[in-house]
């Protein structure tokens, strides 16, 4: 007995030293996190620019409205050196606005190979503050080791563009192709039922048809051709050539890259889209004999994220502001996260700002393809009650705006989109798939009895009764007229003048504008600044993102 209690004991005393070297190590993994948070705060909060500094821009990440990563995970990867993936448009827009009128800043290198973007509504705004930074008499150079054509949209506004002699930049035009499961589906067993209001709502015909519609190929023809145009105009501008001649060189390009021998570099040269070969060390020299020596690279500089941290505060006093909420993602139901509208979150957003006695106006900037109609609803409610209570709304459409992402905002005061936001889609449809073929095909049957025609109506196991079908099409049927109805409302119209440029077509923000949809082109800048006119505020208040509660590691 006495020998079982000593082995025991002997187990206790072992397992106490486990039990406490576990909580050693976890506090020192803890507390070292601890030192490396603060630590990264700390030299946030002491970054100093340096005078005559090169600001350095590289945008690394899909370029979007508001974060959808988790904070700490930015928090962990800025600490690592590790760039988070997503870069805030509102950011980029801060930074090179404040830089622009920042003494110590005398110019900026901007490398942006590894920026992601889903459209180019939001580029087009960094390139108006681009633009502005230039207007200040400071140079804008770029290096790159190859471009994309929505990297170059953006370079396109630089002073000279270096490019790596092993290097490239491809225009290759604007496109969208889907995977059509008709076939498949057939072979499956799976019946899809379609239905629609517009002819133009093309979503779904991946699954109820083998090919594009005759209709969709030219309604996106028209709406990509007119983005296109805005590109190709625009670079055209920007690098003082003729947009017809770039138009040739990119249709001649087997003829173009054949005639340099294969260096796409020197075809980049050739055609004037850059200005020079050279590769990363000899720009890094470059700039030394333009600036003043210092630092690993040779010349001083500031990375872009430092010079946020050391630039937060406006200096404003408090007071009478725009708040900005921002509608980016699907429309789901529900309080979503960023990167997703919730129907409950985004309304709640709006609902806070109206009731918020230092909000003056709003501005709902919007980057959505649409989703569910019914949260879609409950947000277009809110602005509406918002303009009731007398406050401003104005409308800003970023990339896209378009279905969903349309009603949401069509009660604004004023309605504001780039020429290339994408936009319009006024349509309605539902997808129901019914798959007793397939289950057929497994050897297995379904059957029993209801007490109304309509008991099991919705089970996908049944074929669909087409008396169900009519009840789904009429439902259908009434969202399309109330999309309609809404729209020629807010926009003081007929509803046979929205229908005529609904039927769900998709419009480019100049052909939108064209059409009434919208009221003028700009982008989030000018939306701001007409809300604090609306407002009577003045040259000088205050932009406050709507926005759920953030903590000290968000900040």
């Amino acid at each position: 007995m006495s020998n079982s209690s000593g082995f025991f004991g002997f187990l206790r005393v072992i397992g106490r030293g486990i039990n406490i070297t576990r909580i050693v190590i976890l506090n020192l993994i803890f507390f070292g996190l601890l030192a490396l948070l603060f630590g990264g705060m700390a030299n946030r909060e002491v970054t100093r620019v340096p005078d005559d500094s090169v600001l350095v821009l590289k945008p690394t990440g899909l370029l979007v409205e508001q974060y959808s990563i988790d904070p700490l995970q930015r928090v962990m990867a800025g600490l690592g050196n590790q760039a988070p993936r997503q870069v805030q448009l509102r950011d980029l827009l801060r930074g090179i606005n404040t830089a622009a009128g920042d003494s110590r800043i005398k110019s900026m290198l901007l490398l942006p190979d590894e920026l992601q973007v889903g459209g180019f509504a939001a580029l087009r705004e960094v390139g108006k503050a681009l633009d502005r930074f230039k207007a200040a008499g400071k140079k804008i150079y770029v290096w790159s080791a190859g471009m994309q054509q929505a990297q170059y949209y953006l370079a396109a506004h630089a002073d000279r563009i270096a490019l790596d002699p092993q290097g490239s930049v491809l225009l290759t035009g604007i496109g969208g192709y889907r995977a059509y499961y008709k076939d498949l589906l057939d072979k499956l067993g799976v019946t899809v039922h379609l239905f629609r209001v517009g002819t133009y709502k093309s979503a779904a015909e991946p699954y109820v048809l083998d090919h594009a519609s005759d209709a969709a190929k030219k309604a996106d023809a028209y709406w990509m051709g007119g983005l296109w145009d805005t590109l190709l105009d625009e670079v055209a501008a920007n690098r003082k050539i003729s947009s017809g001649q770039l138009r040739d060189d990119i249709a001649a390009l087997p003829e173009e890259v054949e005639a340099a021998k294969g260096s796409l570099a020197d075809l980049a040269k050739s055609q004037h889209l850059v200005d020079v070969l050279m590769s990363k060390p000899e720009m890094r020299a470059w700039l030394r004999q333009r600036g003043k020596p210092e630092g690993k690279d040779g010349f001083r500089q500031i990375e872009f994220k430092r010079y946020l941290a050391a630039t937060r505060t406006d200096g404003l006093p408090l007071g009478k502001q725009v708040a900005v909420v921002v509608a980016e993602g699907e429309i789901t139901g529900g309080d979503q996260p960023p990167g997703t509208i919730g129907g409950d979150s985004t309304a709640e957003q709006i609902r806070r700002a109206r009731n918020d006695d230092n909000v003056a106006a709003l501005v709902l900037r919007i980057n959505s393809p649409g989703g569910a109609v019914y949260p879609a609803e409950q947000i277009r409610r809110e602005v509406a009650l918002t303009r009731k209570a007398g406050k401003p709304v104005i409308v800003s459409m970023g990339d896209v705006a378009a279905s969903g992402g349309y009603w949401i905002g069509m009660n604004a005061d004023r309605i504001l989109a780039e020429p290339n936001t994408i936009t319009g889609s006024i349509g309605i449809f539902g997808l129901y798939p019914e798959v007793p073929g397939t289950l057929a095909k497994l050897g297995i049957h379904t059957d029993g009895v209801g007490t109304t025609p309509w008991t099991g109506a919705f089970d996908f196991r049944r074929p669909l009764d087409p008396r169900v079908g009519r009840v789904i099409q009429s439902v259908i049927n009434k969202g399309y007229r109330d999309f309609v109805g809404h729209v020629a409302a807010a926009r003081g119209k007929s509803f046979e003048a929205i229908d005529a440029v609904a039927q769900g077509r998709v419009w480019s923000g100049k052909q939108a504008l064209d059409r009434g949809l919208v009221d003028q082109l700009g982008g989030l800048a000018d939306a701001t600044r007409l809300a604090a006119t609306m407002a009577r505020l003045g040259k000088n208040y205050r932009v406050e993102y709507v926005q759920r509660p953030l903590s000290r590691l968000e900040n």
